[in-house]
């Protein structure tokens, strides 16, 4: 569905991604995972066309990224960015509604449809945010606002999702909810999500592929069995890994080592 050829990203004479390939399968969850400056945030505002590559290219069902306008890009590929700048206050339900205006036929105030309404109050319950549908985004908690806005996300119903720390300050209960969500969709809706993340143990439990950078380039791509390994860890970020099997669903499970131990 989506596929990154020898992408490099250039910000002036830095190099901030470097020869990066990959692809985003309908039905498959692919983490991104890597140390803090690796290049992770600017390979996925690269796929969504943020971002021109300064060499390779970025297909979206065989066809360059570029000949795409951003309105069917919009329908196609929704994002979850790191930071969600809100200009002005508006409802949970407003700001999760909004998520549909790549739809709209109309520019007008007015614009959403029954269809739009209905998706928008689905996904206000996929993610137990019902509650919270009448209250301002900037009352929300840190994890709520989170929730809110992977579920503008959800609300595109887009077929590819980028999804930069979408876990990013929820509690554990949480965290296991939205990527449950995001697998599910994926299982059920030939949806393709790419996750950026900085817990491995989740990276193993949900997804299909791995990515792991380091100094803006890949420096392993595959099953989580193959990427999540001691020595590949160790390379990534310069620390000694137990890695063995969850007890339940037997994906890798890593365990940082105290440096002094032998």
């Amino acid at each position: 569905m989506l596929e990154a050829r020898n992408i490099t990203v250039k910000y002036g004479t830095r190099v901030a991604v470097k020869n990066v390939s990959l692809v985003l399968n309908a039905h498959e969850v692919t983490a991104i995972i890597g140390p803090n400056g690796a290049g992770k945030s600017t390979l996925l505002r690269t796929l969504n066309a943020g971002i021109s590559p300064a060499a390779g290219e970025v297909l979206l069902d065989g066809d360059p990224l570029t000949s795409y306008s951003r309105r069917a890009i919009a329908k196609r590929i929704s994002v979850v960015a790191q930071e969600a700048e809100l200009r002005f206050p508006i409802t949970v339900f407003e700001f999760i509604l909004g998520g549909r205006y790549a739809w709209s036929t109309s520019s007008a105030w007015g614009w959403e449809t029954a269809r739009d309404v209905e998706v928008a109050r689905t996904v206000l319950r996929e993610t137990e945010l019902e509650q919270f549908g009448d209250r301002l985004m900037t009352e929300l908690s840190g994890g709520e606002r989170q929730r809110a806005v992977l579920a503008r996300a959800l609300a595109t119903e887009a077929s590819i999702l980028l999804l930069d720390e979408p876990t990013a300050n929820l509690d554990l209960a949480h965290q296991a909810m939205i990527l449950a969500l995001v697998r599910k969709r994926c299982d059920s809706l030939a949806t393709s999500a790419l996750v950026i993340t900085h817990d491995i143990n989740l990276a193993a439990e949900f997804s299909d592929h791995v990515v792991l950078m380091k100094d803006a380039g890949s420096i392993a791509y595959g099953t989580p069995r193959e990427v999540l390994t001691p020595e590949l860890l160790r390379k990534a970020f310069d620390v000694r890994v137990l890695v063995d099997a969850h007890p339940v669903s037997g994906a890798p499970r890593i365990t940082p080592v105290h440096q002094s131990l032998s």
